[in-house]
């Protein structure tokens, strides 16, 4: 699937109700490990999610939430995972899950202050989160194979 940037004036972004959320992973020496941060409020363990931004994929959209709330930058993928659905300030939303393989972990990012991020496994993840769509999704997702570099091919003599 090929994703297309959205076209949301700026006025329209929150009344979509959707969000766009980032499944942070990467590979360290005991196997596939998911990044979650802290919510600001009640500093429950959650995904890093945002809202629908003009002239960006959804996908794009959860790599800026990752870098901006948990310090995390990577490459995106333009699979959605799921959906899971939760209600925020009495109204319903629903929220896309996109997987970004972290390459980068900063020292310093916008929400630090805000925010806490911590590296689990993908069954202790799943168990830190409320949602049980959630909970699904990281306890089956399967990190996409990396395609080889293309190799550089000589310039023709």
């Amino acid at each position: 699937m090929i994703q297309l940037p959205l076209r949301i004036s700026k006025r329209h972004q929150r009344l979509a109700r959707t969000q766009f959320a980032a499944l942070p992973w990467r590979m360290a020496g005991d196997g596939l490990e998911i990044c979650l941060v802290t919510s600001r409020g009640r500093g429950r363990w959650i995904l890093p999610k945002g809202w629908p931004m003009d002239g960006v994929t959804p996908a794009q959209a959860a790599t800026i939430e990752a870098r901006e709330e948990a310090g995390l930058l990577g490459q995106p993928e333009d699979r959605c995972l799921g959906l899971w659905s939760y209600v925020k300030s009495g109204a319903p939303h629903v929220a896309m899950v996109f997987p970004l393989r972290v390459d980068r972990v900063l020292d310093d990012w916008p929400e630090r202050g805000q925010r806490r991020r911590k590296w689990f496994s993908p069954a202790r993840a799943a168990a830190k989160l409320d949602a049980p769509d959630l909970h699904r999704m990281l306890l089956g997702f399967e990190p996409m194979p990396q395609m080889p570099e293309p190799a550089a091919h000589p310039a023709a003599s």
